[in-house]
């Protein structure tokens, strides 16, 4: 019988150590850290994210504050802001939600944050970093991802891990950070341009669905055993829902679960995480600081 990794609970968990800390913070007369997003547009799932954040930075004791410009905002307006936000030292770490709409450079937007301030981990330097094993703030979802395996007390050295998904925000840094010493997977990115990856991803004791493709993983793709997480959150259209769509992930759930040792759920599962990530890497960069 498969056990579910609960991504809401273990978050719950570090919310109250973080908000411990807050707590530490202000009796030794420091102050609380400070999150700052930057939301371009109405994209229903970066409104939702960034909602998120912000409740999260209320319940753990941040200060937090959100910036909001319309889908027309031009490239400049934007990057004069996160200049802005830069050279304010009450801000100790922002994001700039992604995507952004296409007349604005995400990569020189990302390029403009301090890396100092870069809590999403995306700066090349902070992305250097990591590569080194050099103290740094690491991509959230990535970051997420292995406090889950460590909480669960998953077993990670050794073993075969295999990352669908490539990108430089989840499968490029992750592949990274299970092949690190302490971690000692050894882990194989499979992709798109990937031939025959169901029998790749039928060999991993650990696989990572971070694709963004609802349902791609199925039953036949996996180890007998295999620890699944999954990184995907799609909206599709469902009446059901009083939405009219349903946050679906990578993995089908229903068809691979029985064959896991243990899984992760959408919602509920890597998503939390990914959140409390955020909220320590600005704690981080609060305590780098002072």
């Amino acid at each position: 019988m498969y056990k579910i990794i609960d991504g809401k609970y273990i978050s719950s968990q570090i919310k109250k150590e973080i908000a411990d800390e807050v707590v530490r913070r202000k009796s030794a007369g420091l102050r609380a850290p400070h999150l700052a997003a930057v939301l371009v547009g109405t994209d229903g799932g970066s409104e939702t994210y960034v909602a998120n954040k912000v409740k999260a930075c209320e319940e753990v004791g941040f200060q937090s504050t959100l910036i909001r410009y319309p889908d027309s905002v031009t490239e400049e307006a934007l990057l004069r802001k996160v200049g802005e936000l830069n050279r304010d030292n009450s801000v100790d770490g922002f994001i700039v939600q992604m995507p952004l709409p296409k007349h604005i450079s995400e990569e020189k937007i990302t390029l403009a944050i301090a890396y100092q301030k870069d809590v999403d981990g995306f700066h090349p330097e902070n992305l250097g970093r990591m590569m080194l094993g050099s103290p740094t703030f690491i991509s959230a979802t990535p970051y997420g991802i292995l406090e889950l395996l460590k909480r669960y007390e998953i077993p990670t050295s050794g073993k075969k891990a295999v990352i669908i998904g490539r990108s430089n925000i989840v499968g490029r840094p992750l592949s990274i950070l299970l092949s690190m010493k302490g971690v000692d997977a050894t882990v194989t990115v499979v992709h798109s341009r990937t031939k025959d990856i169901g029998l790749i991803t039928a060999e991993a004791d650990i696989l990572i669905a971070a694709i963004g493709s609802p349902n791609f993983v199925k039953a036949d793709m996996v180890k007998e055993g295999a620890v699944v997480i999954d990184v995907g959150t799609t909206r599709v259209k469902n009446e059901n829902f009083k939405s009219g769509w349903k946050l679906t992930g990578d993995v089908d759930f229903e068809d691979v679960a029985p064959k896991c040792s243990f899984i992760t759920p959408v919602p509920g599962g890597v998503g939390p995480m990914t959140i409390v990530s955020l909220l320590r890497n600005t704690l981080l960069a609060c305590s780098l600081t002072e």
